[in-house]
């Protein structure tokens, strides 16, 4: 596909994407950026039907991809405006998948993670716990961070692409939940000793409030030194889910190479 070029910021899609910074725009336009000088490539490679566009800085070469994908080359102050990692690198224009609604009156199925993070780096790290210690699925309560934003894609660093993720309700709504409905509390019992159930809800709150007054559900505590007050709401659920995921193991295939630590020159 022969290669377009926009270079002014007024022009109607580069408003589109300017838009997909943030969490409004993500839900209107159902569109998200990815930028990242490991993840465009593995997305590009593992998921080639999720893009429709590709950006390209100012004499930057062109990535190897699908001959179909629309190729933009883009000014410098409008790309600039895009590039907010700073990796100076193309970037991906991909579609937000469906995430349909739960239904809680269903009982859950392996470990679903109920999450109401709202800042969408966090949110991005524990996607990223999730994805690595096989959570059968997210639900996004109605105050989450958008899972598509552009900090959340950077810290997931393409889990978004691995799990299911659907839509929950208000806190109001986990009243109606069935099965076993847990949540990490430093008042609750030792998680240490804990006999997981294969099948469960674990609800994560929001940063700094936790989980509102009155909510029916099991609590569990990680036991610390007690230095300090609490962990990560992120490391918390990380230990919480590596729990459950060693008392019901999957192995790891000897092909996947096992565990591997990334840092931020691998985004």
């Amino acid at each position: 596909m022969a290669e377009r070029i926009i270079e002014s910021l007024d022009n109607p899609r580069a408003r589109l994407w300017a838009a997909l910074l943030e969490g409004r725009g993500l839900r209107k336009h159902r569109r998200f950026l990815l930028a990242g000088r490991k993840t465009v490539g593995e997305a590009l490679a593992a998921h080639p039907d999720r893009f429709e566009s590709l950006l390209l800085p100012p004499g930057a070469e062109d990535l190897p991809a699908p001959p179909e994908l629309e190729r933009i080359r883009l000014g410098r102050t409008l790309f600039d405006r895009l590039d907010v990692s700073g990796t100076g690198l193309p970037i991906l224009v991909g579609v937000v998948p469906e995430m349909a609604a739960i239904d809680l009156a269903q009982p859950p199925e392996g470990l679903e993670l109920v999450c109401a993070l709202g800042d969408p780096s966090n949110l991005g790290a524990l996607l990223r716990s999730a994805a690595a210690f096989a959570v059968s699925r997210v639900i996004l309560l109605a105050d989450a961070a958008h899972p598509f934003h552009p900090k959340c894609l950077r810290a997931a660093s393409n889990a978004q692409f691995a799990l299911e993720l659907r839509r929950g309700p208000a806190w109001a709504g986990l009243a109606q939940a069935a099965g076993p409905l847990l949540a990490l509390d430093g008042q609750g019992e030792d998680l240490a000793g804990f006999a997981w159930p294969r099948d469960l809800r674990l609800v994560l709150g929001e940063e700094g409030l936790g989980l509102p007054p009155g909510l029916d559900l099991r609590r569990l505590a990680i036991p610390t030194t007690g230095a300090v007050e609490s962990l990560n709401a992120t490391v918390a659920a990380s230990l919480a889910l590596y729990g459950h995921y060693l008392a019901h193991a999957h192995p790891i295939s000897p092909s996947r190479g096992g565990y591997r630590i990334y840092t931020s020159s691998d985004q």
